[in-house]
């Protein structure tokens, strides 16, 4: 049977195309899950790259097994010569040669396609995601050029060397890592002492600051990918920058606030809310919805 001809009007209408380059999470709460998960349901479509394979639940990471780097190019490779991407989304990217290898990827084969760097160091359950060894590579290569860069405030310490034990921290942080070529950083609260979490978001045009109660759970795993990821679908089906960041905010703390109460540990969020009460969403959405 001959192939169906393409669309092409079609494919060239469609904005939300977010190729994400992650670890897999067996849980389904985190990593490449919980990135499908919110491309999906903000209304983009994922496409991914296998960084590695671990082996978790709410209660912990008991075991990493990585992609070999040529593997995960290949990855890219594949998605981006036949579906391309609006914008790259990377997470946890386990050791020095891939961030290496990612890095050369994107100015060869991914040139010009905005990127959102969770620089995922850490997971909630407390277990080390990526080696010291691999950190000096994500400050050199994963931040100059990035679109956005999406630390907690430990990370953002490890990355810049500042003190991140409050707002002025976070602010300072994040001026620090425009200065190292990000052209926008978003330092989260969430690891800030206080009864409310504000988020600031640095850019080239001025700073932005998003606040809102701290929500008393133990729904916090993959919280940090499904930030980032919501951003990344804004920015591709052509938000701006705090738009992008005010959508995925709103979605996550929905998101949290339905968590289903799965698992002993931290357990996950409610990825799939919108499904559930699209009245809901599509009252959320209208606010942000791209011109």
């Amino acid at each position: 049977m001959a192939e169906a001809p393409r669309d092409k009007s079609s494919e060239q209408r469609f904005r939300g195309r977010v190729l994400i380059i992650a670890g897999s999470d067996s849980g389904g709460g985190a990593g490449i899950q919980a990135d499908i998960k919110t491309v999906t349901a903000l209304g983009g479509y994922a496409a991914t790259a296998i960084t590695a394979l671990t082996i978790q639940n709410t209660l912990g990471v008991s075991g990493v097994v990585a992609t070999p780097p040529r593997a995960v190019r290949a990855q890219m490779e594949a998605v981006l010569k036949d579906i391309g991407a609006d914008v790259l989304k990377t997470g946890m990217l386990g050791d020095k040669l891939l961030v290496e290898t990612i890095a050369e990827a994107f100015e060869e084969i991914a040139a010009g396609i905005p990127r959102v760097i969770d620089p995922v160091m850490v997971a909630t359950s407390g277990d080390v995601l990526l080696p010291q060894g691999a950190v000096d590579a994500v400050r050199r290569l994963m931040i100059p050029g990035a679109a956005l860069v999406t630390p907690n405030a430990p990370e953002a310490e490890v990355l810049t060397g500042k003190a991140v034990d409050g707002f002025n921290g976070q602010r300072r942080a994040a001026e620090k890592l425009l200065d190292m070529g990000a052209r926008a950083a978003l330092v989260k609260g969430g690891h800030v002492p206080g009864d409310v979490i504000v988020d600031v978001l640095a850019t080239q045009e001025g700073e932005h600051f998003f606040d809102g109660p701290r929500i008393a759970t133990n729904a916090t795993h993959g919280t940090g990918c499904t930030l980032a990821s919501g951003i990344a679908v804004g920015l591709a089906r052509g938000l701006t920058m705090t738009d992008a960041v005010a959508l995925a905010r709103a979605y996550l703390v929905q998101a949290i606030t339905r968590a289903p109460g799965l698992g002993k540990g931290n357990g996950p969020v409610d990825h799939g809310w919108p499904s559930r009460d699209p009245e809901a969403f599509a009252i959320m959405f209208a606010e942000w919805r791209p011109a």
